[in-house]
């Protein structure tokens, strides 16, 4: 039988409460500006910093928190340039996609990428990436090459800002999880428990949380049934649900009709949803995105008690969030990952989206694999770490420098649209200490280090009160050798 829809499983509440704007007392000088667009979009662009300053930390929090009302129609005609990204499953299955093709995957990322750098919708861009690693479906992988973008529609994108038990339903059946985690090969007698371990161990409550080997294979018998159909469609089949009663992690549930399985396996999900350990490890993962890598107990507290009395609402918590004055001093917390220092380059440098095609967006998506960091390409269950340590290497280091260069020199890939570095300023400082103290604020919006500005100006060969003219040959010739070096300082690293 089709998987019943939402409104059909009545067991778990899913009460909601309205929740205030911003607090007005949240600060909006420039600094708390710059360190809110630091956190909350892939990088700061003087565009984003014109926005924020004229509606201030709290309105442009509050308009962010309201994507659906950010007009985004030129990223959405991008969009439309990848047809098959608004395939069902099932639509790929009936069209005779053939398995080994990858590509319908690799637009995903590609997807994934165009929107992270050009989308106006940046807060709502990265809580799909915290959200796209919590319940992570590797892509590309074999054996989703027909319904990952269908994951990333209907699963994770509707739910990012709304209900965490909504999204976690919609994730069990999804076709792109049930084989991922090979819940489809799961019957009653032969339970496949790859899927209910990790549904507790890395989607909800966390591996803390105390769950044993009795709750794994309890949980793994009450998830039977949940499959993907010959048409490629994820259908709840009673002939394979095991319909004995059990206790899972303290859900208990009574022997019941197989008919009835899917009612149990949607009220053990939002069971999940809302309890206290969920409710602190994603309130948890969400701060090490936005706060620090190891953020402080009393904010995720208040995060926590918010999801739990919201039924796990994503917004209200990012309020509590980014309202909260662990936030406001939490600046210079967070070190970029690969990913987030590629679109950052991209979105301070202006670079704009190829005019028409897709063959520049296909090259940014190579680069960012070649890195080790491209959207959702990570192989394991548990979605890419968030933290400083995993990322920090001499080889990274020189990737990220290269890319750099790349950019900045407008060099790769042709078919977008760079901005060459004699543009990147409106007029040339009168000094060499000018020039380098501008290039800071126009590609960091934050002066930099005295070390650092020291080290660029060694490489000009010039000292800070050197007069500057401007029509400097140096300049005309060399200026996007500068620009990288400023992309490659600490300062800029630093979100």
């Amino acid at each position: 039988m089709p998987v019943p829809r939402l409104s059909d499983a009545p067991v778990v509440s899913r009460a909601r409460r309205s929740v205030a704007p911003a607090s007005r007392l949240v600060p909006s000088d420039d600094a708390a500006q710059l360190h809110l667009l630091r956190r909350a979009t892939y990088g700061p662009t003087p565009e984003s910093r014109a926005e924020i300053a004229r509606l201030g930390t709290r309105g442009w929090l509050d308009a962010q928190l309201n994507p659906g009302a950010i007009d985004d129609r030129a990223v959405d005609e991008f969009v439309r340039r990848f047809p098959g990204y608004q395939r069902s499953a099932e639509d790929v299955y009936r069209g005779g996609y053939p398995a080994v093709e990858w590509n319908l995957m690799f637009d995903v990322g590609r997807l994934t990428l165009a929107r992270q750098i050009w989308s106006r919708r940046q807060l709502f861009e990265v809580v799909v990436d915290v959200f796209n690693n919590l319940l992570h479906v590797a892509c590309p992988s074999s054996d989703v090459w027909a319904s990952r973008q269908d994951y990333d529609r209907t699963v994770i994108r509707r739910h990012a800002f709304g209900s965490f038990a909504d999204m976690l339903v919609d994730s069990a059946r999804n076709p792109a999880m049930l084989s991922f985690l090979d819940n489809t090969s799961s019957r009653a007698g032969a339970p496949n428990e790859n899927y209910a371990r990790e549904l507790l161990e890395l989607h909800t409550v966390g591996v803390d949380a105390g769950f044993t080997e009795a709750d794994v294979k309890t949980g793994a018998r009450l998830l039977t049934g949940l499959r993907i159909s010959d048409s490629g469609a994820s259908v709840f089949d009673p002939a394979r649900h095991d319909g004995g009663g059990g206790t899972v992690f303290g859900f208990g549930y009574p022997a019941h009709a197989p008919a009835d399985g899917f009612r149990w396996i949607e009220a053990y999900l939002r069971w999940l949803a809302v309890h206290p350990a969920t409710a602190a490890r994603v309130s948890r993962r969400l701060a090490v995105r936005f706060v620090s890598d190891d953020p402080p107990a009393s904010l995720v507290d208040r995060m926590a008690q918010v999801w739990r009395s919201t039924g796990a609402q994503v917004v209200p918590v990012l309020r509590v969030l980014f309202t909260s004055p662990e936030f406001a001093a939490s600046a210079g917390a967070k070190v970029r990952t690969p990913q987030e220092d590629f679109v950052a380059t991209l979105r301070t440098l202006g670079t704009g989206m190829e005019p028409a095609g897709t063959a520049g967006i296909v090259k940014l998506f190579w680069h960012a694999l070649d890195a080790g960091h491209a959207p959702m390409a990570w192989g394991a269950p548990n979605g890419y770490p968030d933290v400083a340590a995993a990322w920090a290497s001499p080889s990274g280091t020189l990737l990220r420098w290269n890319r750099h260069m790349d950019f900045a020199g407008g060099w790769y890939p042709k078919e977008l649209r760079f901005v060459p570095a004699t543009q990147l300023l409106d007029a040339v400082p009168s000094t060499w200490g000018g020039l380098v103290d501008a290039l800071a604020l126009r590609l960091i919006g934050s002066p930099l280090g005295a070390e650092e500005r020291a080290a660029l100006l060694q490489y000009t060969g010039r000292g800070a009160g050197t007069p500057l003219g401007p029509g400097d040959r140096w300049v005309q010739e060399n200026l996007q050798y500068l620009v990288a070096l400023v992309l490659d300082s600490p300062t800029f690293c630093t979100r």
